[in-house]
């Protein structure tokens, strides 16, 4: 009892620490002298205030970032880096604070890739408009995946990939194609253009690439630029697409759900993400979950840039032995 009683009163010790120190903005000193106890001690009881759950520190600021998360998707997957921000119940912000987070990473990236493969979509269109004016000196951006369209919508690929050159100083190499062709032969005859060749062999010798991911249904934004229609991606679904990387849709084991239209995408391919020195995913919001998961389980990028739930999920479908790059087929 007296064993108990001691806890107690220990405990509402910490307590009172906790609120003095926390609430009431007193030093540790000042706190030993009212509570009569040293300083050491008064140490001692806010470190048990923490670990009992006693006191929660959350950093609440929209560039904060989950450390803890972070390390454990690095561990987990076999990442060179993960950048996790926390994650607000609007999707509109969400996407903007994962935008940001990637713009504050390509500024910090270290050593700075000269030569930047780039995708295209709202998200990575959102990335540009983040990234500062001199967010680097001489990094030059060459598109990797077609992305020519009808729509008049911000964020087509040459302005995403011309607005990350011009803010760096450097010059963009667009890949002046559609995305997807309607036949084969088509795409092979422009493929075979010395101009078209001559980008994509530039895109393959990139220092890093960025992209995003793309749902599997009717708000794609390849539906949205005329490449599929709400029954092509119906057709897909059937097939087992989670979502698209690079214009290339995959199953959730990581593998392409459609060969014959996956001949008719022009760029390059999931195998150049796989090999690259630094691929960097940036995604966020539930709707992407599943594609994400193929992505990161299945080794399609070294560095992940997305918000906690979308970390969370990851990791609570992830067993332990998880490695970058396994296919357990």
């Amino acid at each position: 009892m007296a064993a108990t009683d001691t806890t107690a009163a220990n405990e509402l010790l910490a307590v009172r620490a906790a609120e003095l120190y926390y609430e009431e903005n007193k030093t540790q000193d000042e706190i030993g002298a009212i509570l009569r106890v040293t300083r050491w001690k008064v140490g001692r009881l806010l470190q048990q205030a923490r670990d009992r759950g006693i006191i929660r520190i959350e950093i609440v600021h929209p560039r904060a970032r989950r450390l803890s998360l972070e390390r454990e998707l690095t561990a987990r997957f076999g990442l060179r880096d993960a950048i996790v921000v926390p994650g607000p119940p609007d999707d509109r912000e969400l996407q903007a604070r994962v935008a940001e987070a990637a713009a504050d990473f390509l500024v910090s990236v270290r050593p700075i890739p000269r030569l930047l493969g780039v995708s295209w979509g709202r998200t990575l269109h959102q990335v540009a408009e983040c990234l500062p004016e001199g967010w680097s000196t001489g990094v030059n951006v060459v598109q990797i995946n077609g992305g020519v369209s009808l729509s008049k919508r911000p964020g087509t690929a040459a302005s995403t990939a011309v607005m990350i050159a011009q803010k760096a100083g450097g010059e963009a190499t667009l890949l002046p194609t559609p995305a997807i062709l309607e036949r084969l032969e088509t795409k092979r005859a422009i493929e075979g253009d010395r101009t078209v060749s001559g980008v994509v062999q530039r895109a393959r010798g990139a220092a890093a690439y960025l992209y995003s991911a793309g749902v599997a249904d009717t708000s794609s934004v390849h539906v949205d630029s005329g490449y599929l229609t709400p029954d092509d991606m119906r057709s897909l679904v059937e097939k087992g697409a989670v979502g698209d990387v690079i214009g290339r849709y995959i199953t959730a084991e990581g593998t392409i759900a459609d060969p014959e239209l996956d001949a008719r995408t022009l760029g390059l391919g999931l195998d150049e993400l796989r090999d690259s020195p630094m691929s960097i995913l940036v995604i966020g919001g539930e709707a992407k979950h599943p594609v994400a998961h193929a992505i990161v389980q299945h080794g399609l990028c070294s560095v992940l840039v997305t918000d906690e739930h979308t970390a969370r999920s990851l990791l609570d479908a992830a067993p332990d032995s998880t490695t970058s790059g396994e296919d357990p087929s």
